[in-house]
């Protein structure tokens, strides 16, 4: 990767952003702060997803691809490509997973009619009772997960957080495309 030439608080340390509107005061601490922020609120969203699984049988991405499943369907025929483009999985990573539901009977798969080579996806009565008896718990601990949010808050984050899903997408490439040319 090439040098930095830009340092923090005149310490010398290399700069880790360079874009203006990431750097407070001519400097990146805030910036690292912020994704140190993220990583810990990741992380504990993915516990709380995980515990959630749990409660009714499931890995926490079971649960995901279930929940997805379930809330989608009742307007939708979904597949395996629709829930893995909303989920950001891969569709085999979600195929695998779907496989499992349906060994479980949470699932079931039908024939696309309108393409052969497809399925259709969606939850048996059991799944949708399980995931009823999961609200109890789901609704406190989303309301509190999120309690530090306004209405006008929320609305931004939502409609920010795609974008910068696509910007870690596009950054992930960049990466590996420095780190096969010997950029990295």
């Amino acid at each position: 990767m090439p040098k930095a030439t830009k340092t923090k608080n005149g310490r010398g340390e290399p700069l880790t952003v360079s874009r203006p509107p990431l750097l407070v005061r001519g400097n990146d601490e805030a910036f690292r702060q912020f994704v140190h922020d993220t990583l810990a609120f990741a992380s504990r969203i993915q516990a709380i997803r995980n515990a959630l699984g749990s409660v009714i049988g499931l890995s926490g991405t079971q649960y995901t691809i279930l929940i997805a499943i379930a809330r989608e369907n009742q307007e939708n025929n979904i597949g395996i490509n629709y829930i893995a483009e909303s989920l950001h999985f891969s569709p085999a990573f979600v195929t695998i997973e779907v496989n499992k539901l349906v060994a479980a009977k949470l699932v079931t798969k039908k024939e696309n009619p309108t393409d052969r080579r497809r399925v259709l996806l969606s939850t048996t009565p059991k799944a949708l009772e399980l995931l009823r008896s999961l609200t109890a718990v789901q609704r406190p601990v989303n309301d509190m997960l999120f309690e530090s949010l306004s209405a006008e808050d929320f609305e931004w984050l939502r409609h920010k957080t795609p974008h910068l899903v696509d910007s870690a997408d596009r950054a992930l490439r960049l990466f590996d495309f420095m780190s096969a040319n010997g950029d990295g």
